[in-house]
């Protein structure tokens, strides 16, 4: 992608179902939960470059030490901070307790911290706010009865947290902030407290309050904790948490929107929100790794056993398409082959775009999200070019031209862009900032004669379209080709999200700049004012007036006037833009129908709410987030 955008948070979570000491006996170290945990982080950096975090739970500790273990951190490779800090306690253990120390799972959960049986990941994207530790998960309630503490750490947005921000009020809680992690977490907090209170009311008049504290312990009901507490959710959520007592969970929406999977054996229980990572850490077939079913959740109990368990009725599954066409990494089988047809499908258009002349078309992509695309684009160039020359060849007239020519011809494939520096803009006005930008892609050049080639360059997406007109387009100019084609695999982005990914004002979106453009050249910018009037009338919920926005125009038209609007006047090549259609994403992503983003369709009523609001705020003249 070459507009910098936020990406979704990663969560990793491991339970031990064995004693500490059989990993020890078994594997030959202490540390086998730990360096799993490490590679499931590793694994999903992608997902996360703001901070990270790491809790651990040992389970059946004493009374009077220290069960709950946690650190965080935003270093610039914040992972690698966290594991050096558990590995030097590690050694500290050792130093402290000789060389049988680290043997010994008993003394390690005694004297050792990150030495439990449950740990919990994250990963953080941050969508807004500073970045700081306080902002950085796992979050930790706690308490001094062990089974009302919890730690909780997640990928989502809920859009509607003014609600249950009010209904925390409503209940007499007073939370300290108004952010949606907050506000989650002090809501299953208190249902974790009334389930706490609910076992103890109904065997306190036989048992004493010590004997208590282990019955509520063996009998907490997550799935009726996690029912109660998610009822007024809004949003797209793969929440996990750990409960002091050593019980577990990761919730998942209904509407399958952000990504969670897991994998169990008699050894463990993984969930992490990619599967590549699961695949990694515990060498296990890709098969072996199941999807969180929407509305459900994995929940682990205490004593290390574990179920699926419906917790909110599933709606129909729109799981985020984001995620295939650029978030989630391409290691993952299904995702690969997913984004290579996504750019074998844009043949057809591509052809058009370039008078079907591939004798005098160069084929590139911009770095490096976008490779399976393009592999998928050649492979397609190839199917084309069979099918030509099966036509040819049997259409019974005398060739024209070269045979060894028509056999022998190739898509001519170059990397025509390389991103060479990493761009740190402070103190700069905004035509050095312009200036800056332009220089953080390079290109290879003398490989294009000037004048006659035409470059297709693919993109996996193209959102503000701003890298685009300060930089991409300017350095693949000085090429001076022909003709300059960009090529998005995703369909043009027209709608804010407001399930993770940081796009929520309508004004970033270059499809919406364009299609107020059109509006204005052609005398309707009148019907503006009237869609924001109905955002007002209804701004609880109802339908996506913002839609109407594009009603007036085709795809074709949309793109041309992004062409337009990226193309600036130092430009001296053509340029066209293509995106993908709606209707290919479905064919290419049959199984993941989140597409909110491209239709307006979104699943939740809090989305559709979110949408109207970003458009009165975008005709206020509001910067700030809709939800």
């Amino acid at each position: 992608m070459s507009d910098a955008i936020k990406h979704e948070c990663g969560i990793a979570l491991i339970r031990l179902r064995k004693p500490v000491q059989y990993y020890i006996d078994t594997y030959g170290t202490a540390a086998f939960a730990a360096n799993r945990l490490y590679v499931l982080m590793q694994k999903q950096l992608n997902r996360g470059q703001d901070g990270a975090g790491v809790a651990n739970i040992k389970i059946d500790t004493p009374p009077g030490t220290r069960y709950i273990s946690r650190y965080r951190s935003v270093e610039p490779s914040a992972v690698n901070d966290i594991f050096d800090k558990i590995n030097r306690k590690y050694k500290k253990a050792k130093k402290l307790g000789g060389k049988k120390a680290l043997s010994n799972g008993d003394w390690l959960k005694e004297h050792v911290a990150f030495s439990g049986e449950v740990w919990l990941g994250h990963l953080r994207y941050g969508t807004h706010g500073e970045n700081s530790i306080e902002t950085c998960h796992p979050f930790l309630k706690q308490n001094n009865w062990r089974s009302r503490n919890l730690v909780m750490a997640g990928n989502f947005n809920m859009t509607n947290n003014e609600e249950l921000f009010g209904r925390l009020v409503e209940l007499g809680q007073h939370p300290k902030e108004k952010t949606d992690t907050v506000t989650v977490m002090e809501k299953i907090g208190h249902f974790l407290d009334e389930e706490n209170q609910r076992i103890f009311d109904q065997f306190k008049e036989d048992y004493s309050n010590e004997e208590l504290t282990h019955i509520i312990e063996d009998k907490l009901d997550v799935g009726r904790i996690l029912r109660r507490s998610c009822r007024d959710f809004d949003g797209g959520y793969a929440m996990a948490g750990l409960i002091g007592n050593g019980a577990a969970f990761v919730v998942r929406d209904p509407s399958g929107i952000r990504p969670a999977f897991f994998y169990a054996d008699e050894e463990v229980v993984v969930v992490a929100s990619e599967k590549p990572a699961i695949k990694s850490a515990f060498n296990i077939d890709f098969k072996a790794i199941k999807e969180i079913k929407p509305g459900h959740a994995i929940v682990i109990n205490k004593d290390g056993s574990y179920a699926e368990e419906e917790i909110l009725p599933a709606r129909e599954k729109k799981s985020c398409s984001f995620e295939r066409i650029y978030f989630s990494r391409g290691t993952d089988p299904g995702i690969y082959q997913e984004r290579k047809n996504l750019g074998k499908a844009l043949i057809p258009q591509i052809l058009k775009a370039i008078d079907f002349d591939l004798k005098n078309t160069v084929f590139s992509y911009i770095p490096n999200t976008a490779e399976t695309a393009f592999l998928g684009m050649i492979e397609g160039l190839d199917e084309y070019l069979v099918a030509k020359r099966k036509e040819v060849l049997l259409d019974g007239k005398p060739h024209v031209g070269d045979l060894d020519e028509l056999l022998s011809f190739r898509p001519r494939v170059e990397k025509l862009v390389s991103k060479d520096v990493k761009l740190r803009t402070f103190i700069t006005s905004d035509q050095d900032r312009d200036s800056m930008v332009a220089s953080v892609y390079d290109t290879t050049y003398e490989v294009i004669r000037p004048g006659i080639d035409t470059l297709v360059v693919i993109d996996d997406s193209i959102v503000r379209g701003t890298t685009l007109e300060k930089s991409i387009l300017t350095t693949l100019d000085r090429l001076n080709p022909k003709r300059i084609v960009i090529v998005s695999s995703a369909p043009q982005i027209r709608y804010p999200d407001c399930y993770g990914i940081d796009m929520s004002r309508m004004k970033e979106f270059v499809a919406f700049r364009a299609a107020i453009a059109l509006l204005k050249d052609r005398k309707m910018d009148h019907l503006l004012d009237q869609i924001y009037e109905q955002c007002l009338a209804q701004p609880i919920q109802g339908e996506n007036f913002v839609k109407q926005v594009y009603a007036a125009f085709s795809e074709e038209e949309i793109s041309n006037k992004i062409a337009e609007i990226v193309t600036t006047p130092e430009i001296g090549a053509e340029v066209k833009v293509i995106f993908q259609t709606v209707d290919n994403l479905h064919k290419c992503i049959p199984n993941h129908a989140g597409d909110w983003y491209f239709t307006g369709d979104y699943p939740t009523t809090g989305g559709t709410r979110v949408v109207n609001k970003a458009f009165v705020n975008y005709m206020e003249g509001k910067t700030v987030r809709s939800y």
